[in-house]
């Protein structure tokens, strides 16, 4: 059974596994990642980490998920708002460099979605878009067990998808972006605007409101709804999946949203598109067993 290295660096922490080609974990190691110390501080962390890891050198490779957008054929970080000075920089290269193990990186929705369409809610399915709705919203299309990540990595970035350009525009997204209307953080906004900051915390509180009858909390929850089938209409009419996974911490209150998400979803597509899969991610760690699948899904 091939064994993987592993690696899902954030801002704040750094995990570090070795894991079978089926996403069993058999050893993890966590540290904080120094993200604000800069790109030598945090590559020579994981380099210790990676050096801890039982027989580390009999793994086929590493797979590293970033937060932020990769350029996959140079292997290159583009950027990271929460890993300072990681621009341009080469953190695969200078991890292969050091361990003698090939390593491959992509960002942390894109490996979560590979995590998922090779052994999680999706496997088996040739074509699997996978997208997280959360306090953002991002997405990763996965075809036979590959993530397509673009010219430049930029492929899959669907919070900054347009789903209404006659609305204002929120943290430098686009005017009417999806993450900017749709997601956890949008409907909070939302629900503070109608309801007040004392009153709304969270998207949560907008959807107890909802329970409650309260007309402008269905208002809320409706529009959101609308937008997010406006969303997953656009993803399936250019790439026709055979299943969308979906994860984040939205999924927490589906009750709320799910099915009149699909219902609308369906209205927006051709008739022959309406049997898409829709259904939730089912991994716990999607982020670094995703990661661990990226060497294998290179052909290691």
């Amino acid at each position: 059974m091939k064994k993987i290295i592993g690696i899902d660096l954030g801002g704040t922490n750094v995990r570090v596994a070795k894991i079978t080609e089926n996403g069993e974990v058999l050893q993890e190691i966590k540290s904080p990642s120094y993200g604000m110390e800069g790109p030598e501080k945090v590559t020579s962390n994981i380099i210790e980490l990676v050096k801890q890891i039982d027989d580390y050198q009999s793994c086929i490779g590493i797979g590293i998920g970033v937060p932020g957008p990769v350029d996959t054929v140079n292997r290159v970080m583009k950027l990271s708002s929460n890993l300072k000075g990681f621009v341009d920089y080469p953190l695969a290269q200078k991890l292969e460099e050091a361990t003698g193990l090939p390593t491959f990186m992509d960002n942390d929705a894109n490996v979560a979605g590979l995590a998922e369409a090779r052994v999680g809610a999706g496997k088996g399915y040739p074509i699997v878009y996978y997208v997280t709705i959360s306090t953002g919203i991002g997405g990763a299309l996965v075809v036979d067990g590959k993530v397509i990540s673009g010219r430049r990595g930029y492929a899959g970035e669907i919070g900054n998808l347009i789903i209404d350009p006659y609305r204002e525009p929120f943290n430098n997204l686009n005017a009417g972006a999806s993450e900017s209307e749709a997601s956890g953080r949008a409907l909070t906004r939302k629900g503070q605007a109608v309801f007040g900051e004392d009153k709304i915390n969270h998207a949560g509180d907008v959807f107890a409101l909802y329970d409650q009858k309260d007309p402008e909390a269905i208002k809320l929850v409706d529009q959101m709804t609308t937008d997010l089938a406006v969303l997953f209409s656009h993803i399936s009419l250019i790439t026709d999946p055979h299943m969308f996974v979906i994860g984040g911490g939205m999924t927490k209150s589906k009750e709320y949203w799910w099915d009149t998400m699909i219902e609308k979803f369906q209205q927006r597509v051709h008739g022959g598109m309406r049997d898409v899969i829709f259904t939730e991610a089912q991994l716990s760690e999607p982020g670094i067993v995703g990661a661990a699948m990226l060497p294998i899904s290179h052909g290691l």
